[in-house]
């Protein structure tokens, strides 16, 4: 049975949580963009293929930046996009540049700005040393993090600095688990681990100043009980110790709902491969996908 609440909401209140008029305006676009290579095309039929993609996530390969950053939705199917293109890159611990990330997501969106790869890397690396070789499993989760909560990092970090202006410096406890691997960037220290660089601010009042964020503006947001139960681990946290916390977070991932545990990312290309083709590699899955022409935005879901 249908909850009640679901019909206390508004009409244009429901239009505008789930971004209704920017599909539709979409779709319409698609439609005349489509009929011009193709005047008989079938309207009822488009709209149903478009809206049938747009439920199943399939809708953001080879779109523009403006259509793949426009709604939570769409964010969240482009990273999934991302890592059914490229899964296969993780299996053997194949370790990339900053550059060579936004070169693979550039094959799926071609104005994909670099600055927000930058942003990505900094997260696990905590600097911008673009030579510096990243696991693929961690640019795959603080990348949907940054992209995900873009504007909700931007004024967590007005938060911070405002907090930082008004502390003295301390040593800094980050809540994060990673493991240091030789052979590839460091990334954050492990849990409860102690950085002398004295970048810190109050857990609790950072928490306060989220809550105070989460509560006031329309962005996506991560829920104010997962960020209180992120935050209340340790008595001073850093910035970024905070966004890999963030993007390393099983709860935050499960919200988003679009990719696997990271536990589960592994098994899943390997049990893809034990059951297609063994040269299927990722390198042929980046011919597969730069072979296919952005106005063919339908064809191409055939990829996936």
């Amino acid at each position: 049975m249908a909850s009640s609440g679901k019909f206390s909401v508004s009409g244009d209140k429901y239009l505008e949580n789930y971004h209704v008029l920017f599909y539709i305006e979409d779709a319409v676009a698609q439609l005349l963009e489509h009929k011009e290579d193709n005047p008989k095309v079938n309207s009822i039929k488009f709209f149903s293929d478009y809206f049938i993609s747009v439920r199943d996530g399939h809708h953001t390969l080879f779109r523009e930046f403006s259509f793949i950053s426009g709604t939570p939705h769409n964010r969240a199917s482009f990273v999934r996009t991302f890592w059914n293109a490229f899964k296969h890159i993780g299996i053997k611990g194949d370790l990339l540049t900053v550059r060579e990330y936004h070169c693979l997501v550039e094959l799926l969106c071609a104005d994909f700005p670099f600055d927000l790869i930058q942003k990505t890397a900094r997260i696990v690396l905590m600097d911008d040393a673009m030579d510096c070789l990243i696991s693929f499993s961690d640019f795959l989760y603080a990348f949907q993090a940054q992209f995900y909560y873009e504007e909700f990092m931007v004024k967590a970090d007005e938060v911070y600095k405002t907090l930082k202006s008004c502390s003295p410096r301390e040593a800094v406890v980050v809540p994060t688990t990673s493991d240091n691997k030789p052979g590839h960037a460091k990334s954050h220290s492990s849990d409860s681990s102690i950085t002398q660089s004295g970048d810190s601010v109050d857990s609790m009042q950072f928490y306060r100043g989220l809550v105070n964020i989460c509560h006031s503006e329309k962005f996506s947001c991560p829920p104010t009980a997962m960020l209180k139960e992120l935050l209340s681990a340790v008595p001073k946290v850093s910035f970024y110790g905070f966004l890999m916390t963030l993007a390393k977070s099983g709860d935050i991932n499960k919200h988003i709902g679009k990719l696997p545990t990271k536990e589960d990312l592994l098994h899943i290309v390997e049990e893809e491969t034990l059951t297609t083709n063994p040269t299927n590699t990722s390198l042929n899955v980046l011919h597969e996908v730069s072979g296919h022409s952005s106005s063919t935005l339908f064809d191409s879901m055939a990829l996936f």
